[in-house]
This record gives C-alpha cells, structure tokens and sequence, in this order.
C-alpha cells in the first residue's frame, strides 16, 4: 500500500511542479516589470530621447528637456521661471556613455538624473536581465540600492561596502545574494555621472604630464612596430555584434599615436610626420586608424559636416575624447615596410589638455549589438589600450596604479569567505579520498568513521555554502557555460562570483574523479537538506513511514531529470530569460537565497513539499527532478574511480537492499550516474558479519581454523571453491 501511495505522491508531484512553472511565469512577469522589457528604439537614436524615458521621474521639478547633445550624449533638463527657463540639471542615459556588464553579462539600463552642482537627483531602471532579479530578490531592492545615490556628489570615492572616513570613502550597503549586480551598477552609476559632469565643467579635467620623447631612430618596419606595441589591432568578430559570421570580422582596426618622432616617421615618412606635426597646436596629438576588412564603416554612415565620428572615441581612465570633422586628416598610405592593405583609413587629432601620450589610453569601437532574443539593438563598446614601450619614452613609463576590475574587487573583499570555503572543500575531499580506511573501520551497527565526515559535509554544506555565502550551484550556470563557449567566452562573467567559481571548478573536477556522487552526495546544500531531513525523520520515529519507490517506477522516473535538463537547454536557445525563469524548477533560490516565507505562494508550495516529501522518501529531488543533477551525471560515465565490486555481487544482491540512492540493478552492478556515493555498500564490502560472502568464508574459517589469506594485499578472502587468484571483478577500482 505504501508503495502505490509513494508513487501516487510522485505523480501529483509531477502536476505540482508543472502548475508550480506556470504560477512561476505568471508571477515572475507579474513582478519583473523591467526584466527584459522592450524598450522602444528611438531611445537609443532619436535626438529627443525624453520623448521616449522618463525623466522627470529622475529630475523633479523639470518642465521641459533639451535634445541630446555633447559626446557621450547628455540631455539639458530646465524649468520654467518667471517666463524664463532655468537649467536645473542632466539626464543621461547609462547605454550612451557604458555598456558595463551586470552578473548577466548585459548592462542594466538606467536613467540618470543630476543637478547642476553635480548631485545625483534621482536613479530609474528602465530594463535589466538579472535573473536574479526575475526570480529571487525584488526589483524593489535594486530601487532601494539605487536611492542610496540621491543627493551624493558625483565626484565623491563613492564604492559598495562600509564608509571609511579616513580614506573620503563613502560606503553603499551592497544587496544581499547581488554582490555583483550592485558592484556592476556603481561602475555605471560613477561613469556615466563623472564623465557628463566633466563635460559641462562640474568636475575638472585630470592634467596629466606630457610626454617627452627621444630622437627618432632608424625608421622600424610594420611587424617591428606591432611587436613592441606601437601598432595595435582591434578586432570585432560578427558574433560579438549579433551578426552571423561568414568568416570576416565585423570590424579589423589597426591603430597607433603618431606624435612620437620614430613612430610617426615609420608611419607616414619623413615629409609626412613634419607636416602633421606642423599643423598641431601645442598640447595636441593625432593617431592613425586603418582598416584592413570588415562589414562595415568605422567612420560611420550617418556622418556630416559639423557633426560627430560616432564610432571611435578615445579614451584615458575615464576621460572620453571624440572627433568632429574638423579633427580629421586623410591617411593616404603608410610607409612603414611590410604594412597591410586597407580600404579605410583616418587620422584623428585629439584636442583635450588632459591627454598624454605618456600614459596608457584606448581606442573604443562604438557598435550596436542586436539581441538575438529581442532583435532589438544594444549599445556596446569595444577597446583595446594602447602604451607606447619605455624605449620610446624618455625616462620610460611613469608609474600608473590601474584600478582593480570588478570581479577583483569582490575576491579582494571576500578572501576570507574563499580561504575558508576552499579549506572546507579540501577537507571533505581528503576524507573521501581515504573512504577505504574509514569503511574498513565502520561496520553495519558502527558507521560513524564514515558519517562523522559525511554528516559534516551536510552540515557545512546547509550552513556555511547554502544560507550564509548562497552559493548553491544552479542549473543556469550551466547554461550560461554552454552558451558562452558557443558564443563568446567571458572570464570575467564567471570569475564575478568567487565561490561559485571555485565551487564550479571544484565540482568539475570531482566529478571527472568520483562521479557526480562526490558532490550530489556531501555538498549539495539542497541535496545535503533534504538527506538531514531523511535521518532526522528516522530519528524521531518516523523510519516506519519512511520507503523507496518500488524500483520498476525508480527505473522510469530517474529520466525525468534528464528530461528536464535537455528541455531547459532547447529553450535557452530561444529565449535564456525564459529558461531561466523555468529552471526555478530548482528550489534552491527559494531555499537558501530569498527564503522560504519571502516568495510568494508558488516557490513557497513548491519547495515547501519537496522538503516535506523529503522526510518519508529519500531525496525525491535529487533522484527525479534535478537539471544540475542530470548533467552531472552524464560526464560520471567517464569518471576515474569507482567503488568496488566483487564477483559474488551479481548474485549476492545484498547491497542493493539497503541503496538509498536505488543505483544498485538486479546484476549487482551500480549506476555512478545516479549513485549519491554515500559509502554504506562499501561497509558493507568490508563486514565480514554483513557481507553474505564474506560471512560464509569468515564462518568457513572459524570452523577449519584456516587462517586469513589475503588476496594481491587487497581483500581478506579464502576461497572455499576453487577460484582466481584475485576475486575482485574486472574493472573495478580503488
């Protein structure tokens, strides 16, 4: 009767789950208004862009707006007094002056407001693709993160963490579970803020020193140049704009500065570098562009007289400089030996007093990028910096302090969480590694040698992994792992969560050692949560109600996952915001992340039952409905070490009887792939009171008083019937 109520449960799970992803969807659209909204595409083009935002929501008082003007672009916002109009302040849009990543790898769009005297006046998210955002913490939380900004000046050392008044440092409370979104939205925050409010003079120019160069040297040829750095290529693969690659680059851009005597001879000649350099001003400078292939212009089709090169700009920490048609001189050929053939070709002048040869700068290629999801475009920018060598400096390069990127920032700030989080990973490991002497030490009324490691893996894992640091590994990261290696790999996307990436690297690892078991069956928080709920329902008298399903349905249900995960990985491919929402088929960010009576009612029911389902059958999720699961699994085939078998198991079966993981088939033989590696078969391997085999032999012995022989130094069998000499089965490792 038990039997046929389990299996009824997991069927009306099964309709529990599909009801719970369609309350999902519904409530994730109901509460994500910016997740991936359509923005309307005259917000990136149209000179009136607040005809299209909201930006009297981020500048209080306005009446009315300018067009767009200045390069990045910015819009004058004024009110109407005594008949006269007033400038009170600036709105930018962020995408117009950065595309700096979130945790999704896409910018968080957001409208930007700031007063004359370089306050911030109000912040507006107008569309993100955090999925954490979708799915786990409010929208309303990055609005309250967001708020912090308001009234702060925008030349403030504004950085996410505690205020250190001793360094001017003022500190933002970060968002709980969202490290790297926040992190990733003062970047933008301080950007966007500092580079209009140095435009319109708020903040003054950085003066750096200029530089002073040799005399000119013998005139190097162009490979001699692209070695030691004086020419650099910026390459835009179509991919990385959206575009379907026929095996060009979308933009091939060859670039250098030209001011300094060896280069620009080498560059233009002798005639060539005396005329440019005789109709600079002091404090001006000019660098080369030419493009050798390419899809498109890098001068930009919409150019005209009086107007912007909106598709190069260079900038210098964070001074922009951008050329206008009188910073334009035609590049008719290079003279250096060995130089490409191009079919486009610039010199631009750069006019700012702040920029110095001396020190490192980039060359920024402006594109849109269209989203394949949406087929809507996206701004995006594309860079490479440029230094000249020491040789070509007098003195060599000054000393330059670059600021860390953001995903150092959070290593920085969270190196004790990672030094103790490896520590943990390690420890466990070293105690699996030595399963051997532990099981040989543990017996069938005597497993603590074994638990005692185990059970504090599970208490580590909920504790530590899962509710402190939230670092539960997810379905999604595989996701975006796959799509990243189809279509542009980014390091800095995958280092921006430092425990997750080592968790990552970890559980690759392992898996490719142990199978997925390792980490399924000790470190799984979700998985080591619903395992300490099965012990402790035995411990309080619930063992009786407690069974496996009968293995005929185990068999057919153990495919779900796999099912699940290979359908997760054919919607991602159409829509990832959409596969994300689905993979809340995972419980885990209800879990652990948000919390169970913080969600609403369909993450809450949902997780709630599993757990519940989890006290009477043993790790139901695990074993039936898990994407990451699944494909940990399929990669276990190919694992390096096993657990051992003897030939007597095919017949023996007594191992199977106790398999909570239900991976041992009526031949004795066990399937790694769902096997949660919790050892109790291997006490049994050694326990010659529990082993039928070894029981028989040990009984064989006692009445012959033949002593124990070892067989090859691994297992301590005497053969009653004539047999090999080594009766451990064929392929079967340590």
């Amino acid at each position: 009767m038990i039997p046929r109520l389990l299996s009824r449960l997991c069927r009306r799970g099964t309709a529990l789950l599909a009801a719970t992803l369609a309350g999902v969807a519904l409530t994730g659209s109901a509460r994500a208004d910016t997740y991936e909204v359509k923005l309307p595409p005259e917000l990136a083009t149209s000179p009136r862009m607040c005809d299209y935002a909201p930006c009297k929501d981020v500048m209080p008082g306005a009446t009315s707006f300018s067009e767009r003007r200045g390069q990045p672009p910015f819009v004058e916002a004024y009110k109407d007094e005594a008949g006269q109009k007033k400038l009170l302040g600036y709105v930018m849009l962020s995408t117009d002056i950065t595309d700096t990543p979130a945790y999704s790898g896409k910018p968080v769009v957001t409208l930007i407001g700031m007063d004359t005297a370089g306050r911030f006046t109000g912040v507006k998210i107008l569309k993100h693709s955090e999925p954490i955002l979708l799915l786990g913490i409010p929208e309303s939380a990055l609005i309250k993160f967001n708020n912090q900004y308001l009234g702060k000046f925008v030349g403030d050392n504004i950085e996410i963490g505690k205020s250190r008044p001793d360094e001017n440092l003022i500190g933002l409370d970060a968002i709980t579970g969202a490290t790297v979104t926040v992190i990733a939205q003062n970047q933008v925050m301080m950007t966007s803020g500092s580079t209009v409010a140095k435009q319109v003079g708020i903040l003054k120019p950085v003066i750096r020193p200029q530089a002073r160069f040799p005399a000119a040297t013998a005139q190097p040829t162009w490979a001699q140049l692209v070695e030691d750095g004086s020419v650099q290529n910026l390459v835009v693969k179509a991919e990385e704009v959206g575009l379907k690659s026929d095996g060009r680059p979308y933009m091939d851009l060859w670039f250098g500065y030209l001011n300094q005597p060896t280069v620009g001879q080498a560059v233009l000649g002798k005639d060539g570098y005396a005329g440019l350099m005789g109709r600079l001003k002091e404090g001006e400078h000019a660098i080369f562009i030419v493009k050798t292939a390419g899809m498109d212009s890098f001068k930009g089709s919409g150019f005209v007289r009086g107007g912007i090169y909106d598709r190069v700009q260079v900038r210098q920490d964070s001074d922009s400089f951008t050329f206008r048609d009188l910073d334009y001189v035609n590049l008719w050929g290079i003279s250096a030996a060995g130089a490409p053939t191009f079919d486009e070709s610039a010199i631009f002048i750069i006019r700012g007093k702040s920029f110095s040869g001396a020190y490192p700068w980039k060359l920024v290629f402006l594109g849109n990028k269209i989203d394949k999801e949406t087929s809507t475009k996206t701004f995006a920018n594309f860079d490479k910096e440029y230094w000249l060598a020491d040789k070509y400096l007098e003195g060599g390069r000054p000393i330059v302090v670059k600021p860390d990127p953001t995903w150092l920032k959070v290593w920085k700030e969270r190196a004790i969480e990672i030094g103790a989080f490896i520590v943990v990973l390690l420890a466990i490991s070293a105690a699996y590694a030595s399963r051997d002497t532990l099981v040989r030490r543990s017996s069938r009324h005597n497993k603590w040698p074994v638990n005692a490691f185990k059970y504090t893996g599970w208490v580590l894992s909920i504790g530590f992994v899962g509710f402190y640091a939230m670092a539960q590994p997810s379905i999604t990261q595989v996701l975006t792992w796959f799509h990243s290696l189809l279509f542009q790999w980014k390091w800095e996307l995958f280092l921006s969560d430092p425990l997750i990436f080592v968790f990552w690297i970890f559980i690759i690892a392992t898996t490719f050692l142990w199978g997925r078991g390792f980490f399924c069956g000790w470190l799984c928080p979700f998985g080591s949560l619903s395992e300490l709920l099965y012990k402790l329902g035995q411990a309080v008298g619930l063992k009786r109600f407690q069974r496996h399903l009968p293995q005929a349905i185990h068999d057919k249900l153990k495919w779900l996952k796999y099912a699940i995960f290979f359908g997760l990985l054919a919607v991602s491919f159409f829509s990832m915001g959409l596969a994300e929402k689905l993979a809340e088929v995972e419980p885990f960010k209800t879990t652990f992340l948000v919390g169970i009576t913080n969600r609403s009612w369909p993450y809450s029911l949902f997780a709630a039952s599993l757990l519940g389902l989890a006290i009477f059958v043993e790790r139901p999720f695990c074993k039936y409905l898990c994407p990451l699961g699944a494909a940990l699994a399929m990669p276990t085939t190919f694992r390096w070490f096993g657990l051992k078998r003897k030939d007597e198991c095919t017949s023996c079966k007594a191992c199977a009887k106790g398999c909570g993981s239900l991976a041992i088939d009526s031949k004795g033989n066990i399937d790694q792939r769902e096997c949660m590696l919790c050892l109790d078969c291997m006490v049994l391997y050694y326990d010659d009171h529990a082993c039928p085999p070894l029981a028989q032999e040990r009984k064989h012995r006692e009445k012959t008083g033949q002593p124990l022989t070892p067989i090859n130094g691994k297992g301590y069998f005497i053969p009653i019937y004539p047999a090999p000499a080594d009766r451990t089965k064929k392929g079967a490792s340590a």
